[in-house]
């Protein structure tokens, strides 16, 4: 079984930054991709940014250039650095973790349970 947890919401002003942590735990061969997703009061769930180990790392048009998604495979743990945040940007933060479960590639998705982010104006 394998548990992620995202950690770093809060309540910031517009302009500000913040950063997002997404930490998985188990047992875990492999993580190939790592995804942040947002969703707003009344709105679907929407990409934020989706970093593929050794392929390419995607951007919703909205963050592209104000939010950079990283990792650190030592430690199992994203992170979502976002910048120059607008009162748009407020929504549930959550990550999507892909991980191999077992040795002949098995994988799954995984979901933290979110992380609220609340911009002011």
């Amino acid at each position: 079984q394998v548990q992620v947890m995202e950690s770093g919401g809060g309540l910031v002003q517009s302009g500000e930054s913040l950063r997002l942590s997404c930490a998985a735990s188990g047992t875990i061969f492999d993580i190939p991709v790592v995804g942040w997703y947002r969703q707003a009061p009344g709105k679907q769930r929407e990409l934020v940014a989706r970093l593929i180990n050794g392929g390419p790392t995607t951007y919703g048009d909205s963050v592209q250039g104000r939010f950079t998604i990283s990792r650190d495979n030592a430690k199992n743990t994203a992170y979502l650095q976002m910048n120059t945040v607008k009162p748009e940007d407020t929504a549930v933060y959550s990550c999507m973790v892909r991980a191999v479960i077992g040795p002949k590639n098995d994988f799954l998705d995984f979901w933290g349970k979110g992380t609220l982010v609340t911009v002011s104006s």
